[in-house]
């Protein structure tokens, strides 16, 4: 919820008040993210939506025709940790963001050895998936970038 909430939801940083956001944007149809499950137990997370319902992440403005995708972060239990699961939440995350008409997703990944920002994902994982480098926001934060042919997805 952190690259989601306006100031003014920001203010409130109560769990129960974040969680009543987030539950107002699905209940609103507005894209948030995927849910990864292991028998019907949820075990991950990934934020993908449409840039325009975050705040501001980083990287340029969308330019004519294109409709740019982030994927802001995301949660893995523990438990489950290296063990590929992040490459297959990236993966599900393109998927779903090209059936839902996305020229390019951006993400904001950091270094491994990282000391902040590492839900937001490392960098190797999204070089392995296509991504590019495509500038910087802040310190550590990297935006990277993948284009996605408009034929690749059928809805």
């Amino acid at each position: 919820m952190v690259w989601r909430a306006t100031s003014e939801e920001g203010r409130n940083k109560k769990v129960p008040v974040r969680k009543q956001q987030m539950h107002q944007r699905i209940q609103s149809n507005l894209p948030v993210g995927l849910l990864a499950f292991e028998e019907n137990m949820p075990v991950g997370w990934v934020s993908i939506a449409p840039r325009e319902t975050y705040r501001r992440l980083g990287g340029e403005q969308a330019k004519q025709n294109e409709l740019v995708w982030s994927l802001a972060c995301m949660f893995i239990r523990r438990s489950l940790r290296g063990k590929g699961l992040a490459h297959k939440l990236i993966a599900a995350a393109i998927d779903h963001a090209g059936k839902n008409g996305a020229t390019h997703i951006e993400a904001y990944p950091v270094a491994p050895d990282a000391p902040s920002y590492r839900f937001m994902g490392f960098v190797p994982a999204f070089e392995t998936a296509g991504f590019s480098h495509y500038g910087m926001a802040g310190k550590r934060r990297h935006v990277m970038r993948l284009t996605l042919q408009t034929n690749q997805f059928t809805k």
